[in-house]
């Protein structure tokens, strides 16, 4: 008798083709969140890496910002490292501040927009001396 209790329980040990498979099963779904994860957050650093790429471009063209007696009127653009720029120059018209002071406000538009289409603007004013009259 005591070898047919052995013989059974040897039977018995291990586990079934269901248990495998199921094992397996959640090990795929495991790695597949894994992989999806992975893809997700390589895509969000390549994002992350051109939005910096645009705003760095964008500081160096505001950086180069003419003086004050050379900031002109109109429009300026050119290339950095494969982004485009454009800087536009327009008058602003600013409440409680007389047409005839001292000093007239200029709006800096910066434009930086990379060949893929992302773009980003940068906005500043900058003061300059009126005219003599």
């Amino acid at each position: 008798m005591p070898r047919v209790a052995a013989r059974s329980r040897a039977a018995r040990s291990g586990f079934t083709l269901v248990e495998v498979l199921v094992a397996l099963a959640v090990a795929a779904a495991v790695l597949a969140s894994i992989g999806t994860l992975a893809g997700t957050s390589a895509r969000a650093s390549r994002t992350l890496e051109r939005r910096a790429a645009l705003m760095e471009t964008a500081r160096a063209v505001a950086t180069g910002i003419p003086s004050r007696a050379a900031l002109a009127l109109g429009r300026t653009d050119g290339k950095i490292a494969d982004l485009s720029w454009r800087m536009d120059v327009s008058p602003m018209a600013v409440q409680g501040l007389a047409n005839g002071g001292a000093w007239r406000a200029r709006e800096v538009l910066i434009r930086v927009r990379a060949a893929s289409g992302e773009m980003v603007a940068l906005q500043t004013v900058r003061l300059v001396r009126s005219p003599a009259q």
